[in-house]
Order: C-alpha cells, then structure tokens, then sequence
C-alpha cells in the first residue's frame, strides 16, 4: 500500500466520480481506475460500488475512510517536520553557557530563538569554557556560549559577540567604593577572590594584575560568578567582573570602573565538524545580536 494510493481513494470518495477525481489528481481516469483497483485487491475488500452515475462507499470505504484521511494529513506533518529538522526550525538545540551570559546576553538571545523558532526545544546547561569546548568537541552539546580566549585548543569554532570590559567588585565599605574609577594597581593590597582556574576569567584577571605591576593575594576560588560577588559582599576582597554583571550586583557590593580598561569577550561556540542546522541558526543570532 502507498500513499498515493491513499490519497487516490479519498480523492475519489469525496467527488464520487472517477473522471473528477482524475482531474483533480492532475492524471487521467484509466491509471486511478487501475490503482483503486489494486488498492482494494490488496486490502481484500471491495472499497466502492460502482454504478454509470459514479461511485458510492461500501462499508469497509466508510469505516476506512477517516483512516486513510488521517493518515495522509500525518504523512504531511512527517514530511513538514522533515524539513523544518533540515532548516533547524524543529528539533531539540542543547546550549551550553557560561555564568556571566546570564546577567544580560543569554536571556536577549533565548528571547530572540523562541520568537523565530517556537518549535525548538531548548536544553541549557551552564558550564565553564573550557567544559563547554570539550561537550561540543564530544557531540554533548551542540552550541556554547564562552569566554575568550579559550585556554586550551579545542574543536570549535568561535567568533566573539559580546565585547565587554572587567570592572572592580568592591564592598561597599572599601574605600574605592564610591570612586567614579579605581587604577587596578590600587587594589594591590587588597585580597581577591577569583574564579576556578577553570575559568577564562581566572587567567584574565592574573594577567591584568601582572600588567599592573603586582601578582593579587588570592582569598578565596569560586567556581561561579554568583558566588565570587557573593564572597566580594561578605568582606573577604575584592574582583574583577564584567560589567554586564552591574545589573545583578547583590546589595552590598559596587561596581567601580578601571581607569585603565581591561577587556574581556564572550563568544558563540559551535563543533568544528558539521554543526548542526539547529546550532547555526542559534548562532547566527548570538552573531547578529546588539
């Protein structure tokens, strides 16, 4: 049994005649009347009655008759659903992100994907950098949101999209607290609480000091940003964070630019081989954002 044929059987049940139905077919009447026939051979049941005036359904037409509708109208889903998958419109998009996306880009950019492709399901994962290479090297996700440069060579390609600049994490009891700008070598003496050594951010923040003039006194290791401001709130030191943090600085902890600025880059990751029609999508997106 084929589709066609299917599709050839309520054509003929809804005009009852078999030289109409061949002309809505596009095809003419002796290859319908073969393959209705055919049709009814196959299934063992005689489908129509035929008469000079056309066709009317026998009993097993009728009972089959919503089948063979509902069958074809799935076989058109099957089909649409095979070419949204082909042009990433449909299907499920694993996004692997580090922390820092959440305070302003991954929420722009999921905001975005949902508007285009509402019938994508999402599935995000929040990792480090380097976490978020090796999944998409692994083919455990299928596109990352990083921090750049990446400390080791993976089998991603990357472009940056969110060009950004650290600014110093202070407790509002600091003395620079209030400053419109702080150098980074007034901060020297200070304690700083840093991100794992995993982190992109980790070695940003060493080379920033260095460039500076000194190496920090490390109090503590986070392995979120979260955590490290939460840290910073408590008294424990001071950090470096981008400024797209400034709208979810707990109560407590300020904000102070560096005179001398030190950028930092977020950018979309996608698997060197063969990124997925879905991934693309997303980071064409992430690519074209503001």
């Amino acid at each position: 049994m084929e589709l066609r044929q299917l599709r050839y059987f309520v054509m003929l049940a809804e005009t009852g005649n078999f030289h109409r139905a061949a002309e809505r077919l596009n095809m003419s009447q002796p290859p319908l009347t073969v393959a209705i026939r055919k049709l009814e051979d196959e299934l063992g049941a005689a489908l129509f009655v035929r008469s000079a005036r056309g066709v009317t359904l026998t009993a097993a037409g009728r009972a089959s008759l919503e089948m063979a509708r509902a069958t074809l109208a799935q076989a058109d889903r099957f089909r649409e659903a095979a070419r949204e998958g082909a042009a990433g419109e449909r299907g499920r998009l694993r996004v692997g992100f580090v922390g820092s996306a959440t305070f302003e880009l991954l929420p722009r950019l999921i905001t975005e994907y949902r508007r285009r492709y509402p019938a994508v399901e999402l599935v995000l994962e929040e990792a480090t950098s380097m976490e978020i290479a090796r999944k998409l090297a692994a083919g455990e996700l299928d596109v990352g949101l990083v921090r750049l440069p990446l400390l080791q060579i993976a089998a991603v390609d990357t472009q940056v999209i969110d060009p950004d600049e650290l600014y110093a994490a202070l407790p509002e009891g600091s003395p620079f607290a209030d400053a419109e700008s702080v150098e980074l070598s007034d901060l020297a003496a200070q304690p700083f609480i840093l991100q794992s050594r995993i982190s992109v951010l980790h070695s940003i923040t060493l080379t920033a000091c260095q460039k500076a003039g000194f190496m920090p006194i490390v109090a503590q290791e986070a392995a979120q940003l979260s955590a490290v401001l939460a840290l910073v709130r408590s008294g424990l030191g001071v950090a470096l964070v981008p400024s797209r943090a400034a709208g979810s600085v707990p109560q407590g902890v300020r904000l102070v630019h560096l005179a001398s600025p030190v950028p930092v880059l977020t950018g979309v990751a996608l698997p060197r081989d063969t990124p997925s029609p879905l991934a693309q999508n997303f980071a064409a997106i992430a690519s074209n954002s503001d």
